[in-house]
C-alpha cells in the first residue's frame, strides 16, 4: 500500500484514467462499484471507505441487495448464434437482472428486449434496481432480423445480502468551512454520464494536494451509486454537512465539448449559483437551467429538509444529448479537451476561495497605484480603458460582503481574470 499511495494521478491524461475503468461491469452495488473506488483510492488514499449493510433503512429507503452478474445472452436453439451477449457489452443486460435458464419462444421474448426505435442503431441502457425483473436490450435494427424459433434465454446472475459501498475525502484546511464535491461510479461502459465525474473529481483532489499555498477552505469529496447513495451518506453525515459545508457540486456528464451547463440551486443565490455564473462569464456556448430540470444527485442534496447550498455542473446536461444512455457514449464524445474543461473551472473557482473569498479594501478612498507599481509612469489610452478600470472597480466593490464571485458577475469579467487582479492586489496589500 506504501508504493500505491505513491502513484501520483496528473502523470496520466484525466482520459486515460477513464478508459482504464470504462470496460468494469458497475451497478449501484456490488464488486463493479468496489473495484471502482480502490482505483481512486489508490491514487488518493485520503480517501475512506464507507459501507452500508442489505436491509439498512436510509431515511425511507432499504440498502438493497448486491447484484452479481456472471453471464447473459440469447442463443438461437436453430442456429446456435447469439444475441444480446454480456460478455460483449455490459450494456447488453437490464442492470439488476434476476436469473433465468429457459428455452422461450421469440414472441415470448420479444417483450423482454430493450430497444430504442428513435435511434435503431443504439443499444439503451436499463435498470430495475428495486421491481425484480429481468431483460435486455439490443439495437432496434438486431432486434427487428431477430430469428423466428425458439432461444436458450441465459442469465446467470444472482443476489446476496452484502454491501453498499461509498467513498469519502476530507482535504483539510485551516478552516471547518467545506466546499463540497460529488459524483457518482454505479452506470456501466458510459463514459460522459459515468466516468466524467469521477476522474474530474479526482483531478480536483490532485489539484489541491499541490496547491501553492495552505489552503483556507476544507475540500470534501464523495463518490458514491446515484440517488440511494447520496441518500445514505446524507442519512449518516446530515448533521455535519448542514454545519460545514457553504458551497457544493455535483459533478455529471462532464467530458463532452459542446456546451458547459449549470442546474441551479432552488433558490438560485447560493455560493455555488455565483460560483457557476462567475465561471461562465465570457463562455457563449452555455445553458443555465432551473431546479425544475434537475436529475441527478442534487435532487437529494437540495431537498427541501436537507437544502444543501450546491449546483450540479455538466458540459452536455444528462438528458440532453443523443448518446445518452445508450452505448454511443464513448470516447468519441469524451476527450481528454472536454474533461481539462471542466477540471480548468473547478481550478479557477478554488482559486477564487483561496486567494479570497470575501475580498475586502485596506484603503480610505482611492489608492495611489502608481507607488506601488500598479499604474504606468505614462498614461496610455489602452491601460485606462481596460487594465486600470478593471483594478479600480474590483477595488471599489471590495467591500468584504460582495463575495469574488459576486464582483465577476458585477463587472462581466471572467472568473480567472477577477482572480488575478484580487491576487495582485492583495500583494500589494491594497486588499485582505
Amino acid at each position: 500500500m506504501a508504493e500505491q499511495n505513491k502513484k501520483d494521478y496528473s502523470s496520466k491524461r484525466l482520459i486515460d484514467h477513464a478508459k482504464k475503468l470504462f470496460p468494469i461491469c458497475r451497478s449501484i452495488t456490488g464488486e463493479g462499484i468496489r473495484q471502482t473506488l480502490s482505483y481512486f483510492e489508490e491514487y488518493h488514499p485520503e480517501f475512506e471507505r464507507i459501507i452500508f449493510s442489505t436491509g439498512e433503512m436510509v431515511f425511507d429507503w432499504e440498502i438493497p441487495e448486491e447484484w452479481i452478474i456472471i453471464d447473459a445472452y440469447l442463443e438461437h436453439l436453430k442456429t446456435g448464434k447469439r444475441f444480446a451477449e454480456f460478455k460483449h457489452s455490459n450494456l447488453n443486460i437490464v442492470g439488476y437482472s434476476t436469473p433465468i435458464k429457459k428455452v422461450l419462444d421469440k414472441k415470448n421474448i420479444i417483450k423482454r428486449i430493450h430497444t430504442l426505435p428513435n435511434q435503431p442503431n443504439l443499444v439503451p441502457y436499463v435498470t430495475s434496481y428495486y421491481k425484480k425483473t429481468w431483460g435486455f436490450c439490443m439495437t432496434h435494427n438486431q432486434k427487428k432480423v431477430l430469428p423466428e424459433g425458439q432461444y436458450n434465454v441465459v442469465i446467470n446472475s444472482k443476489f446476496k445480502k452484502g454491501n453498499l459501498d461509498l467513498s469519502h475525502a476530507l482535504i483539510k484546511g485551516t478552516s471547518s468551512k467545506e466546499i463540497f464535491f460529488s459524483s457518482y461510479v454505479c452506470h456501466p461502459s458510459m463514459a460522459n454520464n459515468e466516468l466524467s465525474g469521477p476522474v474530474v473529481l479526482n483531478g480536483i483532489i490532485d489539484y489541491l494536494k499541490k496547491y501553492k499555498s495552505p489552503l483556507k477552505f476544507s475540500y470534501r469529496f464523495v463518490l458514491l451509486p446515484e440517488t440511494i447513495g447520496s441518500i445514505a451518506y446524507i442519512s449518516r453525515f446530515e448533521q455535519k454537512l448542514k454545519k460545514n459545508v457553504i458551497c457544493g457540486f455535483n459533478l455529471s456528464c462532464v467530458g463532452d465539448e459542446r456546451c458547459y451547463s449549470c442546474v441551479q440551486s432552488p433558490n438560485k443565490n447560493t455560493l455555488a449559483d455565483k460560483a457557476l455564473e462567475a465561471s461562465l462569464i465570457g463562455i457563449k456556448n452555455k445553458k443555465i437551467y432551473d431546479f425544475t430540470e434537475r436529475g441527478s444527485d442534487e435532487r437529494q442534496y437540495c431537498s427541501p429538509n436537507i437544502n444543501l447550498p450546491l449546483c450540479t455542473f455538466s458540459k452536455s446536461k444528462f438528458g440532453t444529448f443523443p448518446e445518452y444512455h445508450t452505448n454511443a457514449d464513448n470516447f468519441d464524445l469524451v476527450t481528454d479537451k472536454g474533461l481539462n474543461e471542466s477540471l480548468e473551472l473547478f481550478k479557477d473557482i478554488i482559486d477564487s476561495f483561496e486567494i479570497s473569498l470575501n475580498p475586502t479594501n485596506l484603503t480610505k478612498c482611492e489608492p495611489q497605484l502608481s507607488k506601488r507599481n500598479l499604474y504606468p509612469s505614462i498614461s496610455k489610452k489602452e491601460f485606462m480603458e481596460k487594465e486600470f478600470k478593471l483594478r479600480m472597480n474590483v477595488l471599489a466593490f471590495s467591500n468584504g460582503e460582495n463575495s469574488i464571485f459576486d464582483i465577476a458577475i458585477k463587472l462581466n469579467i471572467p472568473l480567472e481574470l477577477i482572480n488575478k487582479e484580487v491576487d495582485l492586489l492583495k500583494n500589494a496589500g491594497l486588499l485582505i
